[in-house]
């Protein structure tokens, strides 16, 4: 028996996060017939050449009209995060077609108007043609969802350096190769007791190598447990 849905929303919301999870799934099982496809760690070949697809041309071309969302139990526990943080910053690494975007938009909006605040959601995508769908997506959800959320389209590396507030909350759903360099750049702006969020730390860890060692490092300023959801999720609270 299926547990009920802790997202309050519309039913119009809910109707469709349900159909993008499942366009989500049949993609990646097209994909990876083993199993979810988490990350380069699950292409085929030899560990240079997986640290290398990230870079070709034609592993952007695969996944350039792929979902690969967060899973929608993952999404649901970030959602009950930021509601329990009281969390309105929130930066997203890797938004592809915007579909856990709109659950960490759901839960900012409700803590905005709880608290009296004017936080955002900070989205960024690489690719302009996920970045448009996403928008569709937002859209059809209504204002509210669209009026916290800032989509910074191109290369996060470059377009999270400014104009970011103190942030409570960073997901990292990303490329293995960009996360370590993405939470560097986040992590000066990040408050006290912040949260970071990293999804597929054990299918992945051999991506996350460099990651995770840093969180681990005595000197990191984080305290680490690994949440036991599918592949992993990292859970990092900052306490320097």
């Amino acid at each position: 028996m299926p547990f009920p849905s802790p997202i309050r929303a519309p039913q119009h919301i809910l109707d469709l996060l349900s159909q993008l999870h499942q366009e989500s799934l049949k993609q990646e099982a097209a994909i990876n017939p083993k199993g979810k496809f988490t990350s380069t760690d699950n292409l085929p070949g030899d560990a240079e050449d997986k640290r290398s697809a990230f870079a070709r041309p034609d592993f952007d071309d695969l996944m350039r009209d792929k979902f690969i969302a967060l899973d929608e139990d993952k999404c649901h526990f970030v959602y009950q995060l930021i509601g329990a943080m009281g969390a309105t910053n929130v930066v997203e690494a890797g938004t592809s077609y915007g579909v856990s975007t709109i659950y960490l938009a759901l839960a900012v909006a409700q803590n905005n108007a709880a608290l009296g605040k004017q936080g955002r959601v900070f989205a960024t995508e690489k690719e302009p043609e996920k970045a448009a769908k996403a928008k569709g997506y937002w859209k059809k959800c209504g204002e509210k969802v669209e009026e916290v959320i800032d989509l910074r389209v191109g290369n996060l590396l470059d377009t999270l350096k400014s104009s970011l507030p103190e942030i409570d909350l960073l997901l990292l759903d990303i490329w293995t190769p960009l996360a370590l360099p993405t939470l560097k750049i986040v992590q000066q702006k990040m408050r006290r007791g912040a949260v970071v969020l990293t999804d597929n730390t054990i299918s992945g860890a051999t991506g996350y190598k460099d990651l995770l060692e840093y969180l681990n490092s005595p000197d990191s300023g984080f305290q680490n447990m690994t949440v036991p959801f599918t592949n992993g999720f990292e859970m990092s609270v900052y306490l320097p």
